[in-house]
């Protein structure tokens, strides 16, 4: 062993990753010698082979003891069979389950208990026993060179059934069938006491899952109280089945017993169908209550949702209509003050036309007087003069101040004009997008009245 191991070392020793994947090889390697059967110049103990017997689906032990109840917990122990490869079932290996080569057949199914393992008892647990763990198991333990086996018997059996085959008026034939058999096992007819039957030889069909169905004839007379039994055994695995059938002089009749077997698991099948059916009736009923239930939350949210859209738009409807009549009111006063306006204008262009007619008299009135030349007129020529001047004077006042008033109606006009120019133009635009929100708003009545026509269907 320490040739061996030097030898790995000295072969591996130049990487990191290397090392650990040869130490781990020489791991596994130490552990496969251990449990091999190269033994040499070792005394063995071999005890003699026994046979445990279960069937498919069972948990199984596989006894082993050593012959001191001494502690194997830090010690080695293999179980394996031969048969396989690998060979091994389960692998203990100082302290702990070392399953790195164990067969993936049994891969979950097997276990050491480690409280019975301080006692010397190095029995396997098998798990789910399938027809494929049919066979011989050994029991290993190198410390004390002791090995064991164990014969591993796994079986399955079935009911057998009996069918009327044929009926005349003093005899019946009937057919006993059984399937789903392992190892192969016999069909016999018995009486009520215990007679064999004379039947037709056994019919025996091995599967490709290797289990057997086995089925024969039999013709027995009509008679009252004729009881038949169809047993189907299996000895290696001491497991039998029966069916009873009893003959009268008119029918062939399952037991009572049978009967009442049947009939009870037909009544309890067809409650839990009903029971199934009305759960599940509930349970679709209470779904299609929440759909309804939910459909109408989500309608009433929509037509919520809706009518919200509905008022705004009513309002923005509302609110243009106002801003339109606000416009039509504002066109109709600046129409009047237009009016109004032009009014005035003419007014003061009356009254400067008859200043300037007041003017003009005044002029001449003045021209007048300057032709006049009497000296008895000379002082009142000039306080003439000195009257008309100041007149003059107030009235070429009045008259820039009129201009001046006509200037800013002018101005006040042209501004009006504006306005009104301006108004006129946008009313087309208001009256546009009044129309369109009466077309959203009429659009959105219909949509609602089909939803709720639509909801109305459905409920």
């Amino acid at each position: 062993m320490a040739v061996l191991n030097s030898r790995i070392n000295s072969q591996c020793g130049q990487f990191t990753l290397k090392r650990h994947l040869c130490t781990l090889f020489f791991h596994h390697t130490v552990i496969l010698l251990l449990l091999t059967d190269i033994r040499t110049g070792q005394s063995q103990t071999v005890t003699s082979s026994q046979t445990i017997i279960t069937v498919v689906g069972e948990d199984v032990i596989l006894p082993c003891y050593l012959d001191s109840a001494s502690d194997a917990v830090s010690k080695s122990l293999e179980w394996g069979r031969p048969d396989l490869d690998p060979r091994f079932v389960h692998v203990w290996f100082e302290g702990q389950d070392h399953l790195v080569n164990q067969n993936p057949s049994y891969k979950g199914r097997t276990s050491l208990s480690t409280e019975k393992l301080k006692q010397g008892d190095l029995s396997l647990k098998l798990s789910r026993v399938k027809h494929s763990d049919n066979g011989r198991y050994r029991c290993f333990f190198p410390s004390e060179s002791k090995e064991s086996t164990v014969e591993l018997l796994v079986g399955s059996l079935s009911l057998p059934t009996v069918a009327e085959v044929n009926i005349n008026r003093s005899a019946v034939a009937l057919q006993c069938k059984s399937a789903g058999w392992y190892p192969e096992p016999e069909l016999l007819w018995m009486d009520s006491d215990g007679n064999s039957h004379s039947a037709g030889p056994t019919e025996t069909l091995r599967g490709p899952d290797d289990l057997y169905t086995v089925s024969s004839r039999v013709t027995v007379e009509k008679r009252h109280r004729n009881t038949v039994n169809c047993i189907v055994q299996q000895r290696d695995i001491n497991q039998s089945t029966e069916t009873q059938m009893h003959v009268s002089g008119d029918c062939v009749a399952v037991p009572p017993s049978s009967a009442l077997r049947v009939s009870i698991i037909l009544a309890v099948f067809l409650i839990c169908t009903c029971t199934t059916v009305i759960v599940l009736w509930i349970w679709r009923q209470n779904k299609i209550k929440e759909k309804k239930r939910q459909t109408k939350d989500e309608a009433e949210e929509k037509e919520k949702e809706q009518l919200l859209a509905e008022n705004k738009k009513s309002e923005e409807l509302q609110q243009k209509e106002e801003e339109l009549k606000d416009l039509e009111e504002l066109v109709k006063i600046l129409i009047e003050q237009e009016n109004e306006l032009k009014k005035v204008k003419n007014e003061l262009k009356q009254q400067r036309d008859m200043v300037d007619g007041e003017v003009k008299d005044i002029e001449n009135k003045l021209q007048s007087v300057d032709k006049n030349t009497e000296s008895d007129r000379a002082k009142g020529y000039m306080d003439l003069k000195e009257i008309i001047t100041k007149s003059k004077n107030k009235l070429l006042k009045k008259k820039a101040a009129n201009s001046e008033l006509q200037a800013n109606i002018e101005n006040r006009l042209l501004r009006t004009q504006h306005i009104y120019d301006k108004m006129t133009q946008r009313k087309p635009e208001v009256e546009k997008q009044l129309a369109e929100l009466q077309k959203q708003k009429d659009e959105i009545k219909k949509t609602l009245n089909l939803e709720q026509n639509q909801e109305t269907l459905n409920i």
